[in-house]
């Protein structure tokens, strides 16, 4: 892979400049990169031969009027050659995700999906969720769409298998059983009430149960139960029976389950209005394990089989693709497609877009479902918009704003001092904008909200101006919204005149007469205090601002509380790390009695060098 940045051509733009970059390219596959005058890009594509790709654009006619702006912006390109297409496809959407380009069709949400794992480190094995790297050894089952369709599976295991969910540390430290096993929803191995080859058999009938096997498990289930009967253990065969029952009841309330089906991502793709939903179903062990649905971010002319290769490039960018992806559509290049999600997989990999049959009918309820997601979310945001615009006119704004930052602190007496920052937009909350400061200022007296506040504006316009002075993206706000009042405007002003943003407008929001909602007064630098009609819906949308702001400052402060009454000691000293630290305190008792050992006491612990004690020592008696 080589890398190519042409010499800068200022004065020109457009269909010229790329013109002249066509002398300096050959017939190479790779990714071709376009930027504005800033710097920044517009956007990136990959092709099969960078030559006679983009010997399209240097055309200067018969382009969408989407590719016809992109290209009058272009000032500068930038190339990336490969040894193949399937490279270029590849390093194409690394490059999407992490340059996020004004004019490709971008992903918003790459959360990624949990699964269940059945951990075997342990003698006998735990069930439980996880999320992240596969580093754990045991099994892993998955993906399921969100974390509560995770649970109710869980939930459902544990009914059927009882299998234990505790951690390590509590299985060992247990000495009676949990209410887990008086609820009958584990079979209580921590203190023995199973055996380890009877509770071993349980977790391989669970983990046939999340393969789809589920029929060969309630046959050995119901011969299980006969023997037990005949042989007059009645105790055994009713709880067989409860199992039994608890496995029909499973399957009775699981969603759609294919037979002929058993694993494949399913995804269909609704466009309307310029917008778009896909709606993803995760088929696993021939079971329905959740849906998920996206709003890709598009341009509004994009055409369907573009958005669906977009979304699939993206979408396993770092996730492993099943065996089989049923499309509602087709795409761009399907063979290509195909080959990089099998390289990525480690085995082939099926794309099919199904015209009959249970393939079809399983596409056809994705797609509906996407229909109806895309109706609800334009509902919302149409009723957003009209919110919006009433805020404009409300607050006297030059513009109706598309992104609304609220900001608050919290803290106990100066405590623990977190601030806050909740983002809102035409589409709603952009959760993934929130923001959480810790108040690190040493000069604000504690309690002091008009100096934290002060802080926290500094430095997120500190950030703002460093990586965006121009104001080019969509980070900068439209409006400011400060939980308080007068005073808080005031303090606030001062920092925004003293950084240069004082021209984005920014209101204070004060709890009036009595600190009751719905007589908040609103504050402006310079201006008389106003305040809005009660049943003005406007005024409901700016307390569900600054609630959802106080909701986040002050979940945010109670979580850094709670981590430092659980801070120990031991954590700040360096080189003692987890297994140290549990030496120490099971041969001392307690931190406290640590700090107060010698040097040859501490060197009797195992794990604890001469030097290590002499550091433990000298931490704790400073000078």
């Amino acid at each position: 892979m080589t890398d190519s940045i042409p010499e800068t051509r200022p004065a020109k733009s457009g269909h010229a400049l790329i013109q002249d970059y066509l002398r300096t390219l050959d017939g190479s596959p790779g990714v071709y990169r376009m930027l504005d005058a800033q710097g920044a890009v517009l956007y990136v594509g990959k092709a099969r031969n960078l030559r006679a790709r983009v010997s399209n654009y240097a055309r200067g006619s018969g382009h969408s009027a989407r590719i016809a702006r992109m290209i009058r912006e272009t000032c500068s390109m930038m190339f990336l050659t490969t040894r193949t297409e399937t490279e270029a496809l590849l390093l194409e959407q690394n490059l999407i995700k992490q340059l996020k380009p004004r004019y490709n069709v971008l992903l918003r949400d790459d959360k990624s999906f949990p699964n269940i794992l059945v951990a075997k480190s342990h003698p006998f094995a735990q069930i439980k969720k996880h999320r992240g790297a596969k580093a754990e050894k045991g099994n892993y089952y998955g993906p399921f769409a969100s974390a509560g369709a995770v649970n109710r599976t869980l939930n459902q295991l544990q009914r059927v298998f009882l299998l234990r969910s505790c951690t390590d540390a509590t299985f060992s430290s247990r000495t009676r059983p949990c209410l887990l096993y008086q609820i009958k929803r584990c079979s209580a191995p921590c203190v023995g009430r199973i055996g380890q080859e009877e509770y071993d058999s349980l977790v391989a009938d669970a983990e046939l149960f999340l393969q789809g096997k589920t029929t060969r498990i309630q046959a050995d289930l119901a011969a299980e139960m006969a023997a037990a009967a005949e042989a007059m253990e009645y105790e055994r065969a009713a709880a067989l029976r409860d199992r039994i029952k608890a496995l029909t009841a499973v399957q009775s309330v699981q969603a759609i389950n294919p037979r002929g089906v058993p694993e494949a991502d399913v995804i269909a793709l609704h466009m309307e209005g310029g917008q778009a939903c896909v709606q993803v179903f995760f088929i696993r062990g021939n079971q329905s394990w959740g849906n998920r649905d996206f709003y890709p971010r598009l341009n509004g002319v994009e055409s369907a089989d573009e958005v669906m290769q977009a979304f699939l490039a993206q979408f396993y960018d770092g996730k492993v693709p099943p065996r089989l992806i049923l499309l509602s559509h087709g795409i761009e290049d399907p063979d290509l497609m195909t080959d990089a999600l099998s390289e990525k997989a480690g085995r082939k990999v099926v794309l099919g877009v199904p015209r009959r049959g249970e393939k079809a009918e399983l596409v056809e309820n994705a797609l509906r479902n996407a229909r109806e997601s895309l109706a609800r979310r334009m509902s919302e945001s149409a009723a957003q918009q009209r919110l919006l615009e009433g805020l404009a006119e409300a607050l006297d704004l030059p513009a109706v704003p598309q992104r609304i930052e609220v900001y608050d602190n919290s803290h106990i007496q100066g405590t623990n001092a977190v601030g806050g920052m909740v983002v809102a937009g035409p589409e709603g909350w952009i959760k993934s904008q929130y923001r959480k400061f810790n108040i690190k200022g040493t000069e604000i007296t504690p309690g002091d909200d008009f100096g934290m506040m002060k802080e926290l504006l500094t430095r997120r316009f500190a950030r703002l101006l460093k990586e965006d002075p121009d104001r080019q993206t969509d980070t900068w706000p439209d409006l400011l919204l400060i939980d308080g009042g007068a005073g808080q405007v005031s303090a606030v002003h001062e920092i925004m005149a003293e950084m240069g943003v004082e021209d984005i407008p920014m209101i204070g929001v004060a709890k009036g007469e009595d600190r009751d909602h719905g007589k908040e007064e609103f504050h402006r630098h310079g201006q008389r205090p106003f305040a809005l009609r009660m049943n003005d819906p406007v005024l409901y949308f700016i307390q569900r601002l600054r609630d959802e702001a106080h909701r986040w400052a002050i979940g945010t402060h109670r979580a850094k509380r709670a981590k430092a009454a659980m801070a120990n000691p031991l954590d700040e000293i360096a080189g003692i790390g987890a297994a140290r630290k549990r030496a120490l305190l099971q041969h001392f008792g307690s931190a406290k009695a640590v700090s107060r050992a010698g040097l040859a006491d501490l060197v009797a612990v195992e794990g604890i060098s001469e030097s290590m004690a002499r550091k433990i020592v000298d931490h704790f008696h400073k000078g």
